[in-house]
């Protein structure tokens, strides 16, 4: 089962401009899921003149049971947003709560 937790999914269809894999053929376990994957995808919106890109930032985690994908972040965050979440993520222990949250609304959904 797949998921796709954002406002608007059909901004999904074209697929992301970029991606980030920020942990794979990973085997750890988060309320009796499996997590085998979490991605960060860049969606770009459009482009301003003065403010830049606006990006639609997604996380996809991956389970045993299916996976899911929700908004991580959206706005216009610059250039190199992707990246700077991804280093945000990974520097403050941010992944453990961006499962834990991606498993808890994933149950809520496929009830």
């Amino acid at each position: 089962m797949k998921i796709k937790d954002v406002l608007q999914p059909e901004l999904l269809d074209n697929g992301p401009q970029k991606t980030i894999i920020l942990m794979s053929s990973g085997t750890f376990s988060e309320r009796g899921y499996v997590v085998k994957k979490i991605q960060l995808n860049q969606y770009l919106q459009r482009k301003d003149p003065v403010l830049g890109p606006y990006s639609l930032i997604t996380v996809c985690v991956e389970t045993d049971r299916g996976s899911i994908e929700t908004t991580y972040d959206e706005g216009y965050r610059g250039e190199n947003a992707l990246e700077e979440a991804a280093a945000f993520l990974t520097s403050h222990l941010g992944l453990s709560a961006l499962v834990l949250r991606s498993i808890i609304q994933f149950e809520n959904l496929s009830r």
